[in-house]
């Protein structure tokens, strides 16, 4: 199983614990920061495929015993993937709303509280595929980040048969998507990143789902310059790779560290080359933030200068706006990624990258989630999404993000106060 992004970059929370609150004043700051020229900002590149763009980002991962993945495992449901998902086999902190999945798999969970038996879908199913892009379609989600690590493992043929999945359910949706590759624990990856888009990736290109950034097929990196043991790798591999992309006509994005502007807390010294080789910069933002305060302090001390940092260089910016963690209470209704899109379209970002679509394994996911208690397993201690009181619709979220884009493109007018109700 893939290392979680949030296991590996752990340590860099302590750099953000004494973000706290803040006073009116800097609060004020933050959220008044000025617009730029135009919609976009003075981007290095137009609107394109990611650029004036909301993206989100696909693991696509889950994978139930039974459903002819060849994987053949319950892949990131269970802590021990050859038996199904229980109270004490689990992988999972936030329950799917599983009302529209046509296949199902049962679980070793108690029934849920409303008496149904507790099922989960499977990525592997393209009806899974094709419901995540049709709500996608219908919320304003521009652009799907199809996850890919190490290819070349166990993962590799169910990795490989994502990918295809994706992309006729992106054809079918009049969605775009890209390849996002992540280096957790790759160490063979200078040469084999190249190998797996020569031999197999950049074959999906040729489809007119493909996204496209400046005429270019669009590739991301996620992972470079962490300071973590889970990406050992130095400055000198990851610049020919990401100049090895470019070569091959790619436009390439950068999922890069919190701190990749300074170099420290979460990212590793010496990699500014590394960094300023990108044509897109997208920093992490997930267990960096879970609160307005947070989202506030970040917006001026790290969001505004890696935007002029970006602009300087000729770099396009898409930072990641998060709903937070629902299992971790931290979303507030929604409040928290409004004001994400409220900050950051304040300092003309070029587009939002949304981390994730379907992260049920870290409780950031925008996908239809189970509404109340009666929706997920009895004595799980799962949460739901009225858990701080406040009903919301399974489809929430996707909503919020929908109207966060309008925003971005100017189709909504800037407002600190979220327009979207939790529940229609």
């Amino acid at each position: 199983m893939s290392m979680s992004r949030r296991s590996a970059i752990a340590s860099a929370l302590a750099a953000t614990a004494a973000i706290g609150g803040l006073g009116a004043a800097q609060q004020a700051g933050a959220a008044s920061a000025p617009r730029r020229k135009s919609a976009f900002g003075p981007a290095a590149s137009p609107v394109g495929d990611v650029v004036g763009k909301i993206t989100v980002g696909y693991q696509g991962w889950f994978a139930c015993i039974g459903d002819g993945a060849p994987i053949n495992s319950w892949w990131h449901y269970s802590a021990n993937g050859g038996q199904p998902p229980s109270p004490s086999n689990t992988t999972l902190v936030s329950w799917p709303e599983m009302k529209e999945y046509s296949k199902t798999y049962r679980t070793a969970y108690p029934n849920l509280n409303s008496g149904q038996p507790a099922t989960l879908f499977s990525s592997w199913d393209q009806q899974t595929v094709d419901t995540h892009f049709r709500w996608m379609q219908e919320n304003g989600c521009d652009t799907a980040a199809l996850q890919r690590f190490n290819p070349f493992g166990a993962e590799g043929p169910t990795r490989d048969g994502m990918a295809q999945k994706v992309r006729q359910a992106a054809e079918a949706h009049g969605r775009k998507f890209y390849i996002m590759y992540d280096v957790s624990g790759w160490t063979s990856m200078q040469s084999q990143i190249k190998d797996d888009w020569t031999s197999k990736m950049k074959a999906y290109t040729a489809s007119g789902a493909y996204a496209k950034q400046n005429g270019k097929p669009v590739v991301c990196i996620w992972g470079f310059g962490f300071s973590d043991s889970g990406r050992p790798f130095e400055p000198a591999p990851c610049l020919d790779v990401v100049n090895w992309f470019k070569s091959q006509g790619c436009y390439v994005i950068g999922g890069v560290p919190t701190h990749w502007r300074t170099g420290t807390d979460d990212s590793r010294a010496g990699f500014s080359d590394v960094y300023h080789a990108f044509n897109m910069i997208s920093p992490w933002m997930v267990g960096r933030i879970s609160n307005v305060s947070q989202a506030d302090q970040f917006a001026r001390d790290l969001n505004g200068p890696d935007q002029a940092d970006c602009d300087a260089h000729g770099i396009d910016y898409q930072p990641c706006v998060i709903p937070g963690d629902l299992q971790g209470r931290a979303r507030a209704h929604g409040d928290l990624m409004w004001r994400q899109f409220y900050n950051l379209t304040g300092i003309g970002a070029q587009g939002f990258y949304i981390s994730m679509f379907d992260e049920f394994n870290e409780g950031n996911q925008i996908a239809k989630t189970a509404e109340t208690a009666a929706d997920v397993p009895a004595g799980s201690g799962i949460f739901a999404l009225d858990e701080d009181g406040t009903s919301c619709s399974s489809d929430y979220y996707l909503r919020l993000t929908n109207d966060g884009g309008r925003m971005l493109k100017g189709q909504l007018a800037r407002t600190p106060n979220r327009p979207t109700q939790p529940r229609v």
